[in-house]
């Protein structure tokens, strides 16, 4: 490997854009290839067993351009089938289940955390099983939802019903008096603001692409393999279906234009 070449990440659509934000921000010289498959979004509601499949064919996506790390985006597919995208890619694999997990433990006081994520992730209890083997004295409640993505998708960040919602989705959580919130999916960052009015801002929110694009560049700096280049750095949009809506969502995820985005043959719904 060299440092020149690219970040490979890799969502189930669009909702790691705000992973590959992350990194732009921590790791402002590093190439990066994104594949989004937009084709069989979303993988939350999937068995485990697809979604290893699909991951793997996601994986050999970003191995053909030759990338010198892979970020697992997606929080379904980090909490079942991170073994097998690290065996079939060897180079380093991370997945944004353990460093949200780690962020929360650090913030909480009270030992009190909350996880919103989709189906798939919180019935899988990854960030539950994560949380409690950094600290098994920490209580830990889940709560699914899945009406955030279409939401933030649809760029009703200041909606009123987004807020319905939200008070809908997270007044459960304000029962059980939670000190800190782990936004366990990627598109949820979007809807930071509405999140934090209900909470009152007395929830610390941890954002797990934040915390992974910090465990990247430590990883990057380790390995030596950090782009030391002041080129401006290459960004490359791959996906699996409907470039033209990837753009313009993406653009909203991501706080810039994206350039073209390519559609990658061979994924069928």
């Amino acid at each position: 490997m060299n440092n020149a070449q690219p970040i490979g990440v890799f969502d189930s659509g669009i909702g790691g854009m705000t992973v590959v934000r992350a990194l732009m921000q921590h790791l402002p010289h590093e190439n990066i290839v994104y594949f989004g498959d937009t084709a069989r979004v979303p993988y939350g509601p999937k068995s485990p067993q697809v979604v290893r499949e699909y991951a793997l064919q996601d994986t050999d996506v970003l191995l053909q351009h030759d990338v010198k790390l892979i970020v697992i985006a997606c929080n379904t597919v980090s909490a079942v089938a991170l073994d097998i995208v690290q065996k079939r890619a060897k180079i380093p694999v991370v997945g944004v289940i353990l460093p949200g997990a780690d962020a929360a433990v650090l913030a909480s006081k009270k030992k009190r955390i909350g996880v919103i994520g989709t189906l798939g992730t919180i019935f899988s209890n990854a960030y539950t099983n994560a949380i409690r083997q950094l600290n098994p004295a920490i209580k830990v409640f889940g709560q699914p939802c899945p009406l955030f993505v279409p939401l933030a998708e649809e760029g009703w960040t200041d909606h009123k019903a987004t807020e319905l919602i939200a008070k809908e989705y997270l007044f459960p959580l304000t029962l059980e008096k939670i000190d800190t919130l782990v936004l366990g999916c990627t598109h949820y960052p979007i809807l930071r603001k509405v999140i934090n009015k209900v909470l009152h801002n007395d929830v610390m929110l941890i954002d797990s692409g934040e915390a992974t694009a910090v465990i990247v560049k430590n990883m990057l700096t380790e390995l030596h393999l950090e782009n030391t280049s002041i080129m401006k750095p290459n960004l490359q949009f791959f996906v699996s279906d409907v470039p033209h809506k990837f753009a313009e969502i993406g653009e909203r995820f991501l706080g810039t234009t994206l350039g073209k985005v390519h559609r990658v043959e061979g994924f069928l719904s």
